[in-house]
């Protein structure tokens, strides 16, 4: 065990020994504990202490209540202040020049293409659009602490994870213009990205489904790949059939984006019980916001990952607006770090704008899900620079000044800049030069994504039942006779023949 993942096992956010009796698969078939010996854990020979098997607690006489503002709340971790500048150099991951600058350039090539592609919608090139702008870090930190074969559950604001991971710009831009290149065939809105290969389930919208772009764009997704997902066109591995960024890659690990918030949470408590069960050192990380915690999804997949001591990361990324809902309207509470230790989870907050302390949490806490077989929550403080969506003017319920704080004061790709800057791997003139190349690499998967063709027709029957029932081919025939009947009322050149 690293030192970070014994700081984080045994220090503050360490709220929940667990069951020893249930590590391994064999222990659901049979239990290898005497009988005598769970009674002695169940009921304790001092008096003091409180022998219902519900609780580990001792008795009291005093009459108190738990106060939400009876103490300080859990501590945010980071590892580089505002001015990227590492104040323990303990505590500094230490990588090589080369992974330092995949990570930045992932970083800044996501915020590029979240600029042409929101634009894109704008001019009514793509139906839909999601930028990440001031979560970058989020998505580069932790997809790099990540075993490349770990499965990722997002929920659509992790492209990073995908690109990072080899998810390329043209396969993005086939899923954002449903073209015939897409994955899904056309089927997900844009930015609901998925790959298998890349080990990255499918992104959905309805909040907590899943419980991610930045996490495919490290992944290796490339702008190829985003381009034709917004697009929906032939290359897109959805086939269309998602709306844009709703990413996915089997490549990746990537399981395809989903647009119900939330529901993605409880599939990764099952997929990370059936690793588990499989003892394949693997584990599953699962992204979400603060607003998808609101869902009753978020805590049943909490309760669920906890008592099957499921081998899971609970990424939170709290960026302060649930859509236009800010978080004192969203709970009570300290957070959303503060529901770990209530479900048994071992629990950290982070800096989410610091890429090293995302990174360092991350890997930890992958360390403690896998080596012990139990859930872990991270809470990654962050804010959404951008609107929420091409479908929202966020000036209607925040200030322009508050957004420019973030955006100069505490932006993770300036932080990390400077770090680079400080080493000596980084200048201003290698950054004017990659972001004219990378704004290159952007347009030209653009252009390909927006000239393909959108998928056959036919793609609207296929991928839901093995063999198509009577009731679909009868409907799919109709359909047929339909658009020949009415050819010039459909944009029938426009997709595959």
């Amino acid at each position: 065990m690293s030192a970070l993942a014994y700081r984080v096992r045994n220090g503050f956010s360490l709220w929940s020994q667990g069951r020893n009796w249930l590590k391994t698969p064999q222990s659901l078939i049979s239990s290898s504990v005497p009988a005598n010996k769970l009674v002695q854990r169940c009921y304790a020979s001092d008096s003091n202490v409180a022998q219902f098997p519900g609780a580990k607690a001792t008795y009291t006489e005093e009459l108190s209540f738990l106060r939400p503002d009876s103490y300080d709340g859990i501590p945010i971790y980071r590892v580089m202040d505002q001015k990227g500048k590492v104040i323990d150099v303990s505590y500094d991951p230490k990588l090589s020049d080369e992974e330092l600058l995949k990570m930045y350039k992932s970083m800044t090539m996501l915020n590029t293409m979240d600029k042409i592609l929101y634009e894109s919608q704008r001019q009514g090139r793509i139906s839909f659009y999601m930028t990440n702008y001031g979560e970058e870090a989020t998505h580069i930190g932790s997809a790099a602490a990540l075993n490349p074969k770990d499965l990722v559950y997002g929920q659509y604001r992790e492209a990073g994870v995908l690109m990072y991971r080899g998810f390329t710009l043209d396969q993005f831009m086939n899923q954002c213009y449903s073209n015939s290149l897409d994955n899904g065939k056309g089927r997900q809105m844009p930015v609901h990205y998925g790959d298998s290969e890349l080990s990255f389930v499918t992104i959905s919208s309805p909040l907590a489904t899943q419980m991610p772009q930045g996490v495919l764009m490290y992944r290796g997704f490339t702008l190829e790949e985003f381009c034709n997902q917004c697009y929906g066109n032939t290359k897109d591995y959805g086939k269309g059939k998602q709306m844009p960024i709703h990413y996915g890659s089997t490549d990746l690990n990537f399981v395809t984006i989903s647009s119900p918030l939330a529901t993605q949470m409880p599939q990764a408590a099952g997929s990370a019980y059936a690793f588990k069960r499989a003892q394949n050192g693997l584990a599953v990380i699962c992204y979400f916001g603060e607003g998808a915690a609101s869902e009753g999804d978020a805590h049943a997949a909490f309760n669920f990952a906890a008592t099957l001591e499921c081998p899971i990361v609970f990424f939170c990324r709290n960026n302060g607006y649930a859509i236009s809902t800010p978080v004192h309207e969203q709970y009570r509470g300290d957070g959303i770090a503060i529901r770990g230790p209530a479900y048994g989870m071992s629990t950290i907050r982070v800096d989410g704008n610091d890429v090293f302390a995302v990174y360092n949490a991350t890997k930890a806490a992958r360390e403690i899900a896998v080596r012990e077989s139990r859930p872990v929550l991270i809470e990654a403080m962050t804010y959404r620079i951008g609107h929420h969506s091409t479908s929202d003017d966020s000036s209607a319920y925040r200030s322009v000044d508050e957004v420019r704080y973030w955006d100069q004061k505490d932006h993770p790709i300036t932080r990390f800049a400077s770090y680079l800057q400080e080493r000596g791997i980084w200048s201003e003139e290698k950054e004017n030069e990659w972001k004219t190349d990378s704004r290159k690499q952007v347009l030209k998967a653009f252009g390909k994504a927006e000239k393909a063709l959108k998928p056959k027709w036919e793609e609207m029957f296929t991928d839901v039942y093995d063999d198509v029932p009577p009731h679909l081919q009868k409907q799919m025939e109709d359909m047929k006779k339909h658009v020949e009947n009415y050819k010039g009322e459909y944009p029938i050149s426009s997709h595959e023949s």
